[in-house]
């Protein structure tokens, strides 16, 4: 049998544990001090419901159950079988579509609007690699039933303190309109069935610049003339929501303006809040406000979310007005152990050593100690100096071997 972990799965050390709760409760306790109330879905969800959610891309990483049985047996034996007949279940891709499903299930016992926090585990069938694993915790807080504005300042302002709260300090908040970058594209005399090649591209803008992007529209042949006029938008190196008053809607304008100023005012100017016109987010089911969160230090984004207006009316045939934040918790938590994170105003952790005779008075001692420290008590053993090195490594500050004079022994001294 294997020990290790499937890839892209990890185990966690007990420090490593530590670090991810003291992280995770400082998020959900901002959220709740914001009037947001927890909720819990399942992990696999009908794969139907899986396979119809526009979750872009994401929907060819969906990891599929099988059928089990004599429902299985029966479909095996079917001339002509195809995948998607021998599974009925999949794990969730994120903690959207669960809670679209949960709202239309429970929503005349819901206020409206509804403030919902989920924390929970997520499973995309990635190829793994640095930063992207096939189990991951999502952080998300989502507001449904409010078609204002109002509803992605109270996000972008709850999700931003919780960053902070955690020790992402210096970052910048990227916001966009999946209408406004249709508008764009449509301005530019694009046809419409190309926006998501061209979103594609587009997103890429960061990186590649302009120029990369106007090549890269070339090399896909689209037509040469709403390439230079999508290119003359960003004459002037870039493009303000005033560039564009006679590309789209002025509602559109009107409400991304009113939740840059909105954020601006009420976070005191805390953090950049930008107009960023070729951020895309993935997801298919985005139909209006986009955003993320690029953090200094960070490479990618590090809390994202959107508008998605049109998912629970799948299952509701009435459409309900829905935005959600989420924080990208494994990415964060990768960066912060690789700059040795500790939690702040944690109690030092320490060992107390004990023979079997004073076994008893040891653990009278520690309780003494516990007012100052954490404290584990151990069997003293054969070979203290290696086993030292272990708690060390563990995380532990420290050591004492009850009824030695030597008193605490702290490992950084």
């Amino acid at each position: 049998m294997k020990s290790t972990p499937l890839k892209g799965m990890r185990d966690y050390l007990p420090n490593e544990v530590e670090i991810r709760d003291y992280l995770m409760n400082t998020i959900l306790n901002i959220y709740k001090d914001a009037g947001f109330k927890r909720i819990t879905t399942p992990a696999v969800e009908d794969i139907s419901n899986l396979l119809k959610s526009d979750g872009g891309e994401n929907l060819s990483l969906i990891f599929k159950i099988l059928k089990r049985g004599d429902k299985l047996d029966r479909e095996l034996a079917t001339e002509g079988v195809q995948e998607n007949d021998l599974t009925d279940m999949g794990l969730r891709y994120d903690l959207t579509l669960p809670l679209s499903r949960y709202y239309a299930n429970n929503r005349n016992d819901l206020l409206s609007p509804f403030k919902v926090i989920q924390m929970d585990r997520v499973y995309r069938a990635e190829r793994p690699q640095k930063g992207r694993l096939r189990e991951f915790m999502q952080c998300d807080i989502d507001i449904l039933g409010n078609s204002s504005p109002d509803a992605e300042v109270e996000l972008i302002l709850t999700t931003a303190k919780a960053l902070k709260a955690i020790g992402i300090d210096k970052f910048k908040v990227k916001i966009n309109d999946r209408r406004i970058l249709k508008s764009i594209f449509a301005y530019s005399g694009f046809d419409e069935a190309d926006n998501e090649k061209l979103a594609i591209i587009f997103d890429k803008q960061d990186k590649i610049g302009m120029d990369g992007v106007k090549s890269e529209l070339e090399a896909a042949l689209f037509d040469a003339a709403a390439i230079d006029k999508f290119m003359n938008l960003f004459s002037n190196g870039s493009l303000s929501l005033d560039d564009i008053a006679n590309v789209t809607e002025a509602s559109f304008i009107t409400d991304l303006q009113y939740i840059i100023d909105t954020v601006n005012a009420a976070s005191g100017n805390a953090y950049e809040v930008e107009f960023t016109p070729s951020l895309v987010r993935g997801q298919g089911y985005y139909t209006g406000t986009i955003f993320e969160v690029e953090a200094e230090g960070y490479s990618g984004a590090c809390a994202g979310g959107g508008r998605y207006d049109n998912l629970i009316g799948k299952f509701l045939n009435e459409d309900i007005p829905a935005v959600g934040f989420s924080i990208g918790f494994e990415r964060i938590f990768g960066i912060l152990m690789e700059k040795e994170y500790k939690i702040p105003g944690e109690k030092p952790i320490i060992a107390l050593f004990y023979n079997p005779e004073n076994y008893c008075d040891a653990l009278k001692k520690a309780e003494e100690l516990r007012n100052d420290y954490k404290v584990s008590t151990f069997a003293r053993p054969k070979k203290l100096g290696k086993f030292l090195s272990k708690l060390e490594a563990q995380g532990y500050n420290g050591y004492a071997v009850f009824e030695e004079e030597d008193g605490i022994k702290m490992f950084d001294e």
